[in-house]
């Protein structure tokens, strides 16, 4: 297995401000803890891996529709699925330092050996606080009177807003079991010890798939969409050495799931999940059912039976993802006796297709390069770049991960051909510019194919 470059996350970290990928949110005021801003790059990063899974789970599927749930929601969801009973975590506090941690995550707590801990920051052992429940749901309130009765809740997760959709989509859309329903959004959650860079924020989005089956059949469910999920992953262009599923055992399983497998990224700082497929049963359904006194069931029309269906959720993080992708594509290698940073991100996934330079500032150059950059923006994205040494230019993308380089010389004004460099192999190839845009397209079929 191929590993990754000696102290990855600091060089991603680096790069990710230092191109535009990623920038500590409210930087000029110090940032805030675990938030995140997403720059030019990033922006594109993330659209285009959003783009792709709504593709994949949507677009491209008779069988799913899709949904946009409002990230405020009533109490009582949050009630009845467990949320603010149970969504929490347990907090230990160093009356040294006063940091607080998770006391799952300190070895020697979990152990039942608190005197034994040594405090991860300043290092005194045996003085933390018993541990207490923390619930991990930002709250706040709505309308003009901060009060009990107006309390809300800034979302935990997207799935809710499908559970409590349920039947507005299937009765819209007249889908038949078994169906998903797919959405794409913000969730918070007020973590104790976020880090790792992206990996774990108080601000994310998930990207969630629920998928409606009649029960006695969602284990096939749970197996064909495990596979889907990886193989998905895989077209991606993340390597599947650096990919595995964990099943949950007993200890592991969330209140609502009978059976749960995480995919698993080899990080730099090991194995971590970034997706999970559940079988959720029908808690969901029953619990909003229960509470709202609303019928959440489904007339089955072929066997003349009504019941409530199960589930099997597909849910990735896509800022998890986007960690992924940049961790698995950075690599460093030398080329003609010079280091150069590159990041190998699957065409379809990159920020930018094409970087288009003019060899010197002058004799036409500029101007058919301006003109060929321009024609390439109506499909593709496309970067103008005519300051530095051509060499230069290219290390410039190759640390953004653009697939192509395209260079106008002077033999582009005569014969209106140019030259594109491919960033993994450095192999250049003389194009027409009439044939360009189709020279790129199949270009980036044939890495999808």
């Amino acid at each position: 297995m191929a590993e990754h470059p000696d102290n990855l996350m600091d060089k991603l970290v680096s790069l990710a401000k230092r191109r535009g990928f990623v920038f500590q949110s409210s930087e000029i005021y110090g940032g805030i803890g675990s938030v995140y801003d997403y720059g030019p790059l990033g922006a594109e990063l993330k659209n285009n891996i959003r783009d792709a899974w709504w593709q994949a789970m949507v677009q491209r599927r008779p069988d799913i529709e899709g949904l946009e749930a409002g990230i405020l929601m009533h109490p009582d969801v949050w009630v009845a699925s467990g949320h603010v009973g149970g969504f929490t975590d347990p907090l230990v506090e160093c009356r040294s330092c006063h940091r607080r941690f998770r006391a799952d995550e300190l070895d020697e707590i979990e152990a039942g050996r608190p005197e034994q801990q040594q405090c991860p920051v300043c290092g005194t052992t045996g003085e933390f606080t018993e541990p207490r429940q923390f619930n991990l749901m930002f709250k706040t309130f709505m309308g003009a009177v901060e009060e009990e009765a107006s309390v809300v809740y800034l979302r935990p997760e997207t799935a809710q807003g499908t559970y409590v959709n349920f039947k507005n989509v299937q009765e819209s859309s007249r889908q038949k079991i078994p169906f998903g329903i797919a959405q794409i959004g913000k969730a918070f959650r007020n973590e104790i010890t976020p880090g790792n860079f992206i990996y774990r924020t108080r601000e994310f989005e998930q990207m969630e798939m629920q998928y409606f089956v009649k029960p006695g059949t969602e284990d096939e469910w749970f197996d064909y969409w495990s596979e889907q999920r990886m193989e998905w992953l895989v077209s991606l262009g993340i390597r599947r050495e650096r990919l595995r599923m964990h099943e949950h055992g007993p200890d592991e399983l969330a209140h609502y799931a009978k059976k749960a497998f995480d995919i698993q990224y080899l990080f730099p700082f090991g194995w971590q999940e970034f997706e999970g497929i559940h079988n959720r049963t029908d808690y969901d359904l029953t619990s909003h059912q229960d509470k709202s006194g609303k019928k959440l069931e489904y007339f089955d029309t072929a066997s003349n039976e009504r019941y409530v269906p199960y589930v099997v959720e597909t849910a990735i993080g896509l800022n998890r993802t986007v960690l992924v992708v940049l961790a698995d594509a950075y690599a460093e290698e030398t080329v003609n006796d010079e280091e150069r940073v590159v990041l190998r991100l699957h065409p379809k996934l990159a920020p930018t297709t094409a970087a288009v330079f003019p060899l010197v500032k002058k004799d036409g150059m500029p101007e058919l390069a301006g003109e060929v950059a321009d024609g390439l923006r109506t499909r593709f994205t496309v970067f103008y770049d005519a300051a530095g040494s051509i060499g230069r230019r290219y290390r410039r993308q190759d640390e953004a991960g653009t697939p192509f380089c395209i260079t106008i010389d002077g033999q582009s004004t005569e014969d209106r051909t140019v030259t594109v460099r491919d960033r993994d192999t450095l192999e250049q190839a003389r194009v027409p510019i009439d044939a360009l845009e189709a020279y790129l397209a199949d270009r980036i079929a044939e890495a999808s194919a």
